[in-house]
């Protein structure tokens, strides 16, 4: 129990460091989202005058005129609330609706985009890592090449041969825009095709890396005396390589997975910026751009606390899994 309680504390205190980084990080950015909305009224034909500009720093919690101590205390306070402030980028839109309306997308796309990649590559490293020197082992440098590659030029690359030559996908948006979004078939069935694409980019990039760190735990994992053991009793070698090697040989992968699950909700800005992916990664950027400071906090604030949650969950199950990690504590 005391292993749980300072790990839970640990994190805790962890999630509050990250929100105080949230809050000041942006502050000290060049450019103030007032002057955003204010030139954006001024283009419109509005009156820029002073009570205006009052009015939009009361809105959107950046009155330059109250102390920093207590425009954070006020940031706590919202936010233990719900209340994450207004949107600039997308205004008067609330935070917390801008970032539930693009959170579905990234986490459909990339969390299935992470899955499929897990477990294409621990399935092929457990395979490569059991018949290590063979013609299968020589085909590991070239998924590895593949890890190394920038995003958007393999997402460019896709675009290109597969949208624009074969015309085979769609080259941009997620989903057949003249389609109402909503929970049927036809919107379903589009939402997929046009994630193709984006999906693959990040399976392709991301695959290579699962597999060599499976195989290479495979290989030192072939050497422990229980896999000797289990091979001396004359089990079959499926089994030996499935419930014995690869048993132990995955578990660095599955703490890997669990974390790289955590950074799922931040998807992939670039990849969705190629492919005009309605997803959290456009909305960060659209953020950056307009000094969207409550934007910009409320999507950190749900990546710190998926990833905080991910390596939390990891250091749990990890005490369950092996005992050994609680030893001394």
């Amino acid at each position: 129990m005391r292993y749980y309680t300072r790990k839970l504390g640990f994190y805790l205190v962890a999630l509050w460091a990250a929100l105080t980084l949230n809050f000041f990080i942006p502050r000290m950015m060049p450019g103030n989202p007032v002057d955003t909305l204010m030139a954006k009224l001024q283009q419109r034909g509005g009156a820029a005058d002073p009570s205006v500009r009052r009015s939009y720093e009361l809105l959107l919690g950046t009155d330059t005129g109250d102390p920093l101590v207590s425009q954070y205390l006020s940031y706590l306070a919202g936010l233990l609330r719900g209340d994450l402030g207004v949107s600039v980028s997308v205004f008067p839109t609330a935070v917390s609706e801008v970032i539930s309306e693009a959170l579905p997308w990234t986490i459909v796309l990339v969390g299935i985009a992470t899955l499929l990649s897990f477990l294409l590559g621990v399935g092929l490293g457990t395979v490569v890592g059991w018949r290590r020197g063979s013609w299968l082992d020589s085909l590991v440098p070239a998924t590895t090449v593949l890890a190394a590659v920038p995003y958007f030029w393999l997402a460019l690359i896709l675009v290109a041969v597969f949208a624009s030559a074969l015309r085979w996908f769609p080259v941009n948006g997620g989903y057949d825009v003249i389609l109402d979004p909503g929970w049927n078939g036809e919107f379903i069935a589009s939402a997929a095709y046009h994630g193709v694409l984006p999906a693959l980019t990040i399976v392709i990039s991301s695959v290579g890396g699962w597999l060599l760190g499976m195989r290479n735990m495979m290989v030192s994992t072939m050497s422990e005396d229980y896999v000797l053991t289990a091979r001396a009793k004359g089990l079959r070698e499926g089994r030996v390589m499935t419930r014995y090697a690869a048993r132990n040989a995955v578990l660095p992968s599955v703490a890997g997975f669990a974390i790289s699950l955590g950074f799922v909700v931040s998807g992939s800005v670039i990849t969705e910026q190629v492919f005009s992916y309605p997803g959290i990664g456009m909305r960060l950027l659209q953020a950056v751009e307009n000094n969207d400071y409550a934007l910009m906090q409320g999507i950190f604030l749900v990546i710190t606390v998926a990833v905080l949650g991910a390596n939390l969950v990891v250091d749990l199950l990890y005490g369950l899994i092996d005992p050994r990690t609680r030893a001394g504590h």
